[in-house]
């Protein structure tokens, strides 16, 4: 143990005249501790609840999606499909087609977002078929006994009831491709589906809004069966949908692409299409992450006054270190470390009561939510090490700045001046 060191322990330890003293001590640890704990909890709860959206609306999609400029739709995409089959870090890729129209059933009608999957591979880019909560993912056609089958469809829970369908009933999309304003006698597309299943994604704008439907059936209804160049007939979809092992390398995977597909094809990362929210996120975790600081910045200036207030009472002790030979860098680096050795203990204390409660959190679910309006029954917590390892330095640098201040008073006291009564 160092002079300074065991000097700043000493100090401390000891039973001060005034008992004031130590107890701001006490407040300055506790309001470190309180401020690093409270960072943390907060923290990792919008981590939780960042990455539960996030998987949600991900899963929902895909990591990058591949369209065309000016939404002209991709042809021979089976062609695209083989020559992006040996990227790096590559789980899947699907086709899929999107567009809008409006829904109708037996007495309600709604505005509906129709997105048309492969259901062979739609699994390997979306989480869709994990949630159906009633009936099932089935968009082929449905045999009927006697009757006329029907494509089957899977909507949303929401539009199911704003709808007022159940299983087996029977909805019309109507397509506004073919409507042309100067054509009085143009007729809009329709085609009658069978539901077969609704999905609850947990996110309302989804739930409420889109429907799923055969790529075949999508193609038909929005006139996607067209010419070519070529003259040819060609089938269209909106785009491809991709999935990577990790969407960390969405960015790197997507710019891949750009370069071995070119003009016309344009990639959209998961944070491109999602831009709006997760900036606001981002900057609400930043802001709360600043806010929270305050309370650390308070118990910092406690700090500052503790170690003022020892020094005035220690002065006659600095005035015999320094008559002793001790330096004034000896003197500054003692009072320091008692700020220092605060702060540690504060933060230390703050990172064990910010990881036992989140761990608690996580192990027993201690604060619930309701489950039919947050779709999740508890608080979500993710803690990052990342987290405690910043929140622990700008406690730790804080109280250290805190401290310069009365170190550098204690280091300037002359020592004749400070025992010239004693």
């Amino acid at each position: 143990m160092t002079f300074e060191l065991f000097v700043a322990n000493r100090h401390l330890k000891s039973k001060r005249k005034t008992g004031f003293i130590s107890l701001i001590t006490y407040i300055s640890i506790l309001g470190v501790m309180i401020g690093v704990a409270a960072l943390i909890i907060v923290l990792s709860v919008m981590n939780g609840f960042e990455s539960e959206v996030r998987s949600r609306i991900i899963g929902f999609g895909a990591h990058i999606e591949l369209r065309t400029f000016h939404n002209q739709g991709v042809e021979n995409y089976q062609e695209i499909i083989d020559k992006l089959a040996n990227l790096d870090h590559l789980a899947g890729i699907s086709p899929y087609i999107e567009e809008k129209g409006l829904i109708i059933s037996k007495n309600k009608k709604s505005g509906v977002a129709v997105k048309a999957v492969d259901p062979a591979t739609v699994s390997q880019v979306s989480d869709i078929l994990n949630n159906i909560n009633y009936g099932l993912f089935e968009i082929g056609d449905i045999p009927s006994d006697g009757q006329k089958s029907y494509p089957g469809i899977v909507i949303g829970s929401y539009l199911a009831d704003r709808l007022n369908v159940d299983l087996g009933d029977k909805v019309q999309i109507m397509s506004p491709n073919n409507i042309s304003p100067l054509l009085l006698n143009s007729v809009p597309s329709m085609r009658t589906f069978k539901v077969t299943g609704f999905f609850e994604t947990g996110i309302f704008d989804f739930d409420e809004l889109y429907a799923y439907v055969s790529i075949n059936e999508a193609q038909r209804l929005f006139d996607l069966r067209k010419k070519n160049k070529d003259g040819k007939t060609a089938n269209y979809v909106t785009g491809l949908e991709i999935k990577l092992d990790d969407l960390d390398y969405a960015d790197a995977v997507a710019a891949e692409i750009d370069n071995i597909l070119g003009y016309p094809y344009a990639t959209l990362t998961w944070f491109d299409m999602n831009k709006n929210l997760f900036s606001w996120m981002q900057i609400e975790k930043w802001m709360m992450f600043i806010v929270l600081s305050l309370i650390i910045i308070v118990a910092a200036f406690n700090i500052i006054s503790t170690l003022i207030m020892i020094v005035l009472e220690k002065t006659k002790e600095i005035g015999i270190l320094k008559s002793m030979g001790a330096t004034s860098s000896s003197i500054r680096r003692i009072f320091v470390l008692e700020g220092l050795i605060g702060g540690v203990i504060g933060t230390a204390l703050g990172c064990i009561i910010g990881y036992v409660t989140c761990w608690l959190q996580l192990e027993y679910k201690l604060i619930s939510l309701p489950a039919d309006v947050y779709i999740i029954s508890s608080v979500p917590v993710l803690m990052q090490g990342l987290d405690f390892v910043m929140i622990a330095a700008i406690a730790v640098l804080l109280c250290y700045l805190a401290a310069v201040y009365p170190a550098s008073r204690a280091a300037k006291l002359e020592p004749v001046e400070a025992i010239r009564y004693e």
